[in-house]
Parts: C-alpha cells; structure tokens; sequence
C-alpha cells in the first residue's frame, strides 16, 4: 500500500468516483460511546530514523502548531459537549504524533457518552463540519471561506463512512482523496491559517499533506 491510513476508501457514485486514504475521524459512536479526533499539526516525513525524531522534536515544540491544536481540541470538546452526559467529555490520548507515509501529525482524541435521547444523527450535526477543517468560530470561520476561497470545496472536508442499523456510525473526513469524472480528476488540500501563520510554511505543509496524491496518480501514469 502507497500509504496505509485508518481509513481507506473506494466509492462508485456513477457519474464520479472517490478514493481515498484519509487519517482522520470526524466522528466515531460505538455502542453509545462517541469519539472525535482532531489532527492538527503537521511536518513531513524525514529521509532517515533521525531526520525523523528531528522534526517530531520541532513539531512538539512549535508553539503555533501547539495552540492550533490546542484550540481545535476545545472546540472538538465543546462540539461532542452539546450531545454527551454532562461530566463524560475527556481526551484521551493527548498530543500523540502520528506518522504516515509523507507526513507526521499532532493527533488527539476527545472520547465521551452520547446523551439519552440523543442518536448518531445528533452527533454527527453536533461535529459537523469539523473544526480542524473550517476553523474557529465555526459559523464565522465557514463565512470567511465562503467569501475567500476562488472553488468550492465539494466532498473535500466532508465526510465517507457509515450510519449502522444498530446505531452505530463511522465517519472519515474527507481528505487525501481523489475525486474522477470521467477521464479528469481532482484533488484539494489546505493548511490551518492563524495570525501567526507564515504563508511559505503553510504553503509548504498544503505540498507535504498533497505529496502522497501526486506519487499515485504518477504510479497510475506508468502503469504500475
């Protein structure tokens, strides 16, 4: 595999097709139990063991990338907060790093129990869209890129997965995906843009996350 993922994904949809390999959850609810995982924070992969720890090391240490983080974990506490039992919201884990096979990420996980009453289609209205995608305050943050960015953003940052019969659901977010019409495709990745972003690291971070994409369309090119 090109790049193993917790989700990964192939849905025939007629007039389009959709592959994917993404990392994250917006969402998980088992047997009453409900689970978000906000990624935030992002370095690419290094070319040896140390080039490796190096930039774990300085992603763990950034402290940009760490309040990105820290505020999106709030808000993915706030979110599972408005359909959980009161006093059940907890993180679990806390700022792992995660690696795949371009890039490493900054990975928590908001866990809690899902309210009496409430049902997987509460929950998956109380996270959606996820904050990691949109930004915080959600509702402002889903204006400003209304009004900003030049295309829509169409299945990227939405979700594929599944509403089980025995209430159960699973829902990857929508990213390192492909999007086929016909003989044309499409793909879409972005970076978190906060005041103390710099545009060239941001630019730099869309490259890595996008990197794994570009090597399978070249593998399809030749044949492989």
């Amino acid at each position: 595999l090109l790049n193993p993922s917790p989700y990964m994904f192939f849905v025939d949809l007629g007039d389009i097709q959709v592959a994917g390999s993404s990392p994250e959850a917006l969402v998980k609810l088992r047997r009453g139990h409900a689970s978000l995982r906000p990624i935030a924070g992002t370095r690419p992969r290094g070319a040896t063991p140390e080039q490796d720890l190096c930039h774990e090391q300085s992603l763990l240490a950034d402290e940009k990338e760490n309040a990105e983080h820290v505020m999106l974990v709030d808000l993915a506490r706030n979110d599972l907060g408005r359909v959980a039992t009161a006093g059940s919201v907890h993180v679990d884990p806390y700022r792992c790093i995660e690696r795949y096979s371009h890039v490493m990420h900054i990975v928590s996980g908001v866990q809690g129990e899902l309210a009496a009453g409430k049902d997987a289609f509460d929950l998956f209205a109380a996270a959606f869209p996820a904050g990691t995608l949109v930004g915080a305050p959600k509702v402002r943050a889903m204006e400003l890129i209304d009004e900003m960015e030049p295309v829509r953003r169409g299945l990227y940052a939405g979700t594929v997965g599944y509403f089980g019969s025995n209430g159960d659901m699973d829902q990857a977010i929508a990213i390192r995906t492909l999007i086929f019409r016909g003989d044309t495709y499409s793909y879409q990745a972005g970076a978190g843009i906060v005041a103390d972003s710099v545009p060239e690291t941001e630019y730099n971070e869309v490259l890595a996350k996008s990197a794994i994409l570009r090597s399978a369309l070249a593998i399809a090119e030749e044949g492989l």
